[in-house]
């Protein structure tokens, strides 16, 4: 590990002029800590922002949810409010890491986690989101865990994230407070494609500070769920995945909310599979011909071709399972 100094914020004020002459932002640490380790990350500065006022779960004006960017992923899933209005959430965050990990680690870590991928963590390997420039080891290696959406020439790895998914369908916010002042970045473009600059991972300012992910309010009733497909069932990250989020009235699907992890350079949501849903009566036949939409534009590697059908699969079984016709 590289020499860096250390410094704690007691206010947001010290946390943003730390940030702004180029410190990072840490809070539980159970990625940036492991990225220091392999040497994959070396941060001049950390700026210690655990003491910060952002653990606050509480209901928005309009019905929503804010989750603060300090509670961590198991306050978030037991809470009362995010279990009743979108069990998605907390469904995704209990099928994530481990129990210990999750009693550190923080909803804004979260979604600022950096991905798994084998190549990017081993500094003697191409990665361009590494190492800009130097190739993508992944093309032609061992590539059973990579995407196989919005991948480029220049990046095939996965957001790790589970929570992100469900955000991803819910229509999620993310609230940031910057040397500028405050903004609101959707979800949908707050975690970047590739493109041809893969090191560039979210849509976040230098100095930048993430203070709460809000979901919006949504037609009641509500049905949702998150379901991730892995290798085993302890601490693994998803092949595939499925955040499904159903508005069911007078028999008829209102409105959809689906998107797919594991298999996107980003989470992913699915519109083509939302529009095949909406105005029409669950049923077996709606949620497979549904499913068949969302490997649309799939590129799939020489290892992971698999992940086409298991995509439509995951996505199909959810669907029954939220859809009430398992």
């Amino acid at each position: 590990m590289h020499p860096f100094s250390f410094t704690k914020a007691t206010s947001t004020r010290e946390a943003l002029n730390a940030g702004r002459g180029g410190g990072r932002y840490i809070a539980g640490g159970t990625t940036l800590v492991d990225l220091m380790r392999e040497t994959v990350e070396r941060p001049d500065t950390l700026v210690d922002i655990s003491d910060l006022p952002l653990r606050e779960v509480r209901a928005t004006e309009r019905g929503g949810l804010r989750i603060g960017a300090l509670v961590t992923m198991s306050q978030t899933a037991g809470h009362p409010k995010v279990r009743s209005l979108f069990p998605v959430v907390s469904e995704a965050l209990e099928l994530s890491a481990s129990a210990q990990l999750r009693n550190m680690a923080t909803i804004g870590g979260n979604i600022m986690q950096r991905t798994r991928c084998t190549y990017f963590r081993d500094v003697t390997a191409d990665c361009n989101k590494r190492d800009p420039g130097s190739g993508c080891a992944a093309l032609h290696g061992f590539n059973r865990m990579h995407a196989i959406l919005g991948t480029t020439d220049a990046c095939v790895a996965t957001h790790p994230s589970d929570v992100a998914v469900a955000f991803a369908a819910l229509e999620a916010t993310v609230h940031l407070l910057g040397p500028d002042g405050e903004r609101r970045v959707p979800f949908a473009d707050f975690l970047l494609r590739p493109g041809n600059t893969p090191n560039r991972e979210q849509a976040v300012r230098q100095g930048e500070l993430i203070t709460a992910v809000e979901l919006p309010a949504l037609p009641r009733p509500l049905k949702s769920g998150y379901l991730k497909v892995r290798d085993r069932q302890s601490y693994e990250f998803a092949l595939t995945s499925a955040a499904v989020a159903l508005h069911v009235r007078g028999g008829v699907i209102r409105e959809a909310k689906v998107a797919a992890g594991g298999v996107g350079t980003v989470p992913w949501k699915l519109p083509a599979v939302e529009r095949a849903l909406i105005g029409e009566r669950p049923s077996d036949a709606l949620w497979t011909a549904a499913a068949e939409q969302s490997a649309t534009g799939a590129r799939p590697l020489s290892g992971n071709r698999f992940k086409v059908e298991l995509l439509q699969r995951t996505i199909e079984r959810q669907l029954r399972v939220v859809g009430g016709t398992k």
